[in-house]
């Protein structure tokens, strides 16, 4: 049950309780019934042995009694059958006859000159047996068959299950409509989530009527406030941060420019330092342009029609990569409603972590599935172990390839900015193994593709 959502287990418990409900109603039902129809029957049966014995007893009385004629006199219908035990002998309506049925504690019983009533199974039907005692030398039983009683319990008992299992039934489908509209609240308390989640900080939830439910919905909407309000100063301060460095650092370069162009003039010590500068600035530069990009990323895309191929291609041409390493497959449009510089900035980063970590790229595919545009980047390296796959989207986190360069390449952005754009078009950025070795990057863009 654990296992169960909330919904499937508030259904479960309504179904299960509404079924020990009607069973026990049933089950009652069941009992009560039968006890009043077997009391019922049984006094009936009573009655009219002790008026039949009352006959028999009469026909006894003369000089020379028929014993058969006697019985064969009594009104017993098809469900009553006569028995007569008279100076040791037993006598029915054709003949003298076995006493096949009677008990013999019930007869020893009797013949003490007690009556009595008793229940019995004979040939595989339920038997309603009285003894009535007539003198020192006979009693009287009549053998009163209960099988239309049976008949009318199995009857019930089927009625009562089929009940007992609509009311469950009833039970099932009143909790699940009961969970779903109680949940309803929270289910819009999840879509919200998982937008909010996705980029989306506009959403919020809307005011409710239910007293109940005011609280939750204010509480959200001012958690989602505040937490906008955070992100957005994060934000500010980030760009704000990277743009004041913009500055210092175009000095910085420029004077770098100067070493590096000066640096036959250097002794040999000095013109390491001044490379090493040079190097440290360049990284520090990419660093920045890559905060500026991150600050960016949160804002909604902006989507409009590019040629996603003719993008991919340019992009290639312009790294020194051949174009035809993009491949589209058949059927995909080629125009896609998406962020022009998301996109491109997404490829960009793709492409330069498949030469700097996966020993170049190989194929750039893009296709299409339910709506959404996929765009597959391959490399030729050794792939990303399964336990880095998810971390080396986050921000300022290096796979293992990264950590066997120099400790200075790259600035651990790249993959989270593309999992930061893949996100603000509602998609997600994952690797996975290629067929034949290497790593195989791919993002999904849902609502790009017509």
């Amino acid at each position: 049950m654990r296992r169960l959502g909330l919904r499937a287990r508030v259904t479960a418990g309504f179904a299960v309780g509404a079924a020990l409900l009607a069973s026990s109603m049933a089950l009652i039902s069941y009992d009560l019934t039968r006890r009043s129809l077997l009391d019922e029957r049984e006094h009936t049966a009573v009655r009219v042995a002790y008026f039949d014995a009352a006959v028999v007893r009469t026909g006894l009385d003369t000089d020379h009694p028929d014993v058969v004629e006697v019985l064969r006199s009594l009104d017993t219908g098809s469900t009553r059958r006569p028995l007569l035990h008279l100076d040791g002998a037993w006598y029915a309506r054709t003949a003298e006859a076995a006493a096949t049925g009677v008990p013999d504690a019930l007869h020893e019983w009797v013949r003490g000159g007690r009556p009595a009533v008793q229940r019995v199974r004979l040939a595989g039907q339920l038997t309603l047996l009285v003894g009535v005692p007539l003198s020192d030398r006979a009693t009287y039983y009549e053998l009163t068959s209960l099988r239309e009683l049976e008949e009318t319990f199995q009857v019930l008992a089927l009625a009562l299950t089929a009940v007992a299992i609509m009311v469950a039934g009833s039970g099932a489908a009143f909790g699940w409509y009961a969970t779903r509209h109680s949940l309803r609240p929270l289910t819009a308390v999840a879509d919200a989530a998982e937008k909010i989640a996705g980029g989306d900080f506009t959403i919020r939830l809307a005011p409710t009527t239910d007293s109940d439910l005011t609280r939750l919905s204010t509480s959200f909407n001012d958690m989602v406030d505040q937490l906008a309000r955070r992100i957005e100063r994060d934000r500010r301060f980030a760009a704000d941060v990277s743009h004041e460095l913009r500055s210092p650092l175009q000095t910085l370069a420029a004077a770098a420019s100067v070493l590096t162009r000066r640096r036959e003039h250097h002794d040999e010590r000095t013109a390491t330092a001044a490379g090493l500068v040079v190097d440290e600035i360049d990284r520090f530069q990419q660093l920045v342009n890559d905060l500026i990009e991150l600050a960016r990323a949160d804002q909604p895309a902006q989507r409009e029609p590019v040629d996603v191929a003719a993008l991919a291609r340019e992009l290639c041409r312009g790294r020194a990569l051949p174009a035809d390493l993009v491949d589209v497959e058949p059927g995909t449009p080629t125009d896609w409603r998406v962020d022009r510089r998301r996109i491109e900035q997404l490829l960009v980063n793709l492409l330069e972590n498949a030469v700097r970590y996966g020993g170049g790229p190989i194929a750039v595919r893009l296709s299409a599935a339910r709506g959404a545009g996929v765009i597959e980047v391959d490399d030729a390296g050794a792939g990303v172990p399964v336990e880095d796959r998810e971390a080396i989207f986050d921000r300022f986190v290096r796979g293992r390839a990264a950590h066997a360069r120099a400790a200075t390449d790259g600035t651990g952005l790249g993959l989270a900015i593309v999992a930061q754009h893949a996100a603000a078009h509602g998609g997600r950025a994952t690797v996975d193994d290629r067929p034949g070795g290497g790593a195989r990057f791919r993002v999904e863009l849902p609502g790009s593709v017509e």
